[in-house]
């Protein structure tokens, strides 16, 4: 019975977390470190919106930049490319954007994200990050997702989770040099899934 109270008040703790996550309009607000980003090749600014408060023009931006980074890679795969999805996706009311911007304050990176309860754990869920191919290789996708960690550690997530498609080496080699592994949720051998589940644990 101690278990079952215990299991109980945890599962009901992590919905609260997420909720009280959801309800703010920008969840990094508490961390302004998370808003600057330097390196040898430039000085870049960010910002945290709703998909409601983004402007329509950086959403037609983050779907071409998508269909252009991963279409080809979802073109190889039995998915195939499907935009209408893929902007339906990007849509979502509950989305969240975190935004990089140059220094001419043009978008170069995306990540969206959201809070949710996912297979009983609260967890910070990025479903895509994208970057200008004129500013990959520069430490502003670690910084991002270090960005998305911290967030998720400040509102008592208990961890980062994302998808990663298994013909793209490049991208799952990324994220588990920055701390990564195969979650527990990730489809098995048996499934086939031309797709494995990514997660890093926050606490």
């Amino acid at each position: 019975m101690t278990n079952l109270n215990e299991n109980t008040t945890t599962a009901a703790n992590q919905q609260k977390a997420i909720e009280k996550a959801a309800r703010a309009k920008n969840p990094l607000e508490s961390l302004p470190e998370s808003f600057k980003y330097s390196n040898p090749n430039g000085d870049y600014t960010l910002y945290c919106k709703t998909k409601a408060d983004m402007d329509s023009k950086i959403l037609k931006w983050a779907f071409k930049l998508a269909e252009k980074n991963v279409g080809p890679f979802y073109k190889e795969s039995k998915m195939g490319w499907q935009p209408k999805i893929k902007q339906n996706d990007l849509n979502k009311n509950w989305a969240r954007y975190l935004v990089a911007l140059d220094k001419s304050k043009n978008p170069v990176a995306y990540a969206m994200f959201r809070f949710d309860l996912d297979y009983g754990n609260a967890v910070l869920y990025c479903y895509e990050m994208q970057i200008e191919k004129s500013s990959q290789r520069q430490g502003l996708g670690k910084f991002m997702m270090t960005a998305l960690e911290n967030c998720a550690k400040h509102w008592d997530m208990e961890k980062v989770v994302l998808t990663v498609l298994k013909n793209n080496p490049i991208a799952a080699e990324f994220f588990r040099k920055i701390g990564f592994a195969l979650d527990e949720t990730s489809p098995d051998v048996l499934e086939k899934a031309e797709y494995e589940i990514l997660s890093k644990q926050i606490r």
